[in-house]
């Protein structure tokens, strides 16, 4: 099977500024975009969960992603999230983001609905069919209170020309060995936790969709690139430099740390949309301490 999507290291699932009045920051947008094309990162995805799109109109949704497109202006591949707990949203989406020219497709699992793997298997081919683009599924349990089967992915992969790969943020690495040993040659592998990253491109996955890279897109490519090219030692040198900030970044739900991180630094303001909320200030602490530790901060 053809698979022409080949994205590979570091692919940043980048944050959604908003403004004080709650609306789309789209200045802080192409600040943010600026500095991952800057900074060596391979991908952006745009309108994932670190995005907060549960919370955008499908009218702010399909701005967002143009606005995206437009400013990477082929610099950079971008993926789209598309997904959500309704098909029928999830085709719209995907015609609405092919439309903007992006170059994928990011499809998590329908959340909250629980279906089964015959339910998963129709939601993924049906948002694959609405494009030609190509489509990774997304399996996140711990959002979305489901697991999706490898049987799926596997069938997927065999059926569904541009099922391209999967996001696995699944947390198991005995399913996630699982799947790159039993995957057909071509669909990528990518892993969707941070902490993760590292061991999982040594058994064989093309990378991570990272939230870390919001804060370290240089040295998080960085970590991505040795790893890929087996130079273990160093790459195990950055992966643990980092470690404790990946695991900050999920002290409270995300994006909550790694947008208060970021307007620590001064890249975005502090703004969330309901049911988002300011960070904790115990959590901020640790939070700012370990930016200033790692220099990130004053």
């Amino acid at each position: 099977m053809a698979r022409e999507f080949n994205v590979k290291g570091s692919i940043v699932a980048l944050v959604t500024p908003f403004a004080g009045d709650g609306a789309v920051d789209f200045a802080a947008l192409e600040g943010l975009i600026d500095f991952h094309v800057e900074n060596g990162t391979d991908g952006l995805l745009i309108c994932g969960t670190t995005g907060e799109t549960p919370t955008l109109s499908e009218a702010e949704y399909a701005e967002v992603v143009a606005f995206a497109v437009n400013k990477v202006n082929g610099r950079l591949p971008v993926i789209a999230g598309a997904g959500t707990n309704a098909t029928a949203t999830t085709v719209r989406n995907c015609e609405a983001a092919a439309e903007a020219g992006v170059d994928a497709l990011l499809v998590v699992g329908p959340y909250y609905n629980k279906p089964t793997a015959a339910g998963f298997y129709e939601h993924f081919a049906a948002a694959a069919q609405a494009t030609r683009l190509p489509v990774i599924v997304y399996n996140v349990p711990g959002r979305t209170g489901k697991n999706i089967p490898t049987s799926v992915l596997l069938r997927l992969a065999g059926n569904v020309e541009n099922a391209v790969g999967v996001k696995e943020a699944s947390g198991d690495m005995s399913q996630i060995m699982d799947i790159l040993r039993r995957r057909p040659e071509g669909f990528l592998v990518y892993s969707g936790d941070d902490a993760l990253a590292f061991p999982m491109a040594a058994l064989g996955a093309e990378g991570c969709i990272s939230v870390v890279a919001n804060e370290i897109p240089r040295e998080f490519a960085s970590l991505m690139r040795l790893a890929l090219a087996g130079e273990v030692g160093k790459a195990r040198t950055l992966h643990f430099k980092y470690l404790n900030l990946m695991n900050l970044n999920f002290v409270e739900s995300n994006p909550i740390p790694v947008k208060t991180a970021l307007a620590l630094m001064g890249k975005i303001r502090p703004n969330f949309r309901s049911p988002m909320c300011p960070m904790e200030d115990a959590n901020r602490g640790l939070l700012a301490a370990e930016l200033k530790h790692l220099g990130l901060v004053r």
